[in-house]
């Protein structure tokens, strides 16, 4: 992403990133609620966060993880709003962008680890304290769904950016290794 100011090109993509986001976390997946709030949500949806972030910079994922999570909420509301989770929707954008540009070796082994970074840290650990310091909802009921989540997640994510990366000319190339 442009340093001193949006392209248009910039300013599209990133509408669609938030859209896709939008798209894939509030209707194409299964929201499991446990109590009064989303306990699990299973699916896709911060695919376009974590691509946001590594093809066009931490800003932009920061910044598509926090739209996202702001209009998804109010489009599809589940328990009360949170900022708490804005900031983890940010966080989860911006970290794997900065892990990614920060390791060297083959572009797959370092789209992994930003993977890795930003689903270990944000939904795996992040997420479920947070709910369980905002909601009660116990830790140690919430961890090993989200181990699972992102022992799927993390190769997956991993190789459909790879694939986009190295085939969709809408993004700079990858600075790979």
């Amino acid at each position: 992403m442009n340093e001193q100011r949006l392209t248009t090109r910039e300013l599209v993509l990133l509408a669609l990133f938030v859209s896709l986001n939008i798209v894939l976390a509030r209707v194409a997946s299964i929201r499991i609620a446990i109590g009064p709030v989303e306990g699990i949500r299973l699916g896709f949806g911060t695919f376009p966060v974590f691509f946001a972030g590594v093809s066009m910079g931490p800003l932009a994922g920061a910044i598509v993880g926090a739209l996202g999570d702001l209009l998804g909420y109010w489009i599809n509301p589940m328990g009360p709003y949170m900022p708490h989770f804005t900031f983890a929707a940010a966080l989860s954008g911006f970290l794997p962008a900065v892990v990614f540009r920060m390791a060297s070796g083959r572009c797959f082994w370092r789209l992994f680890l930003a993977v890795a970074s930003g689903q270990i840290l944000v939904s795996t650990f992040l997420v479920p304290w947070f709910l369980q310091n905002l909601f009660g909802l116990p830790f140690a009921a919430l961890f090993p769904g989200r181990v699972i989540a992102a022992m799927i997640h993390i190769p997956l994510y991993a190789a459909g950016a790879d694939i986009l990366l190295r085939r969709v000319r809408l993004f700079p190339a990858p600075r790979c290794g």
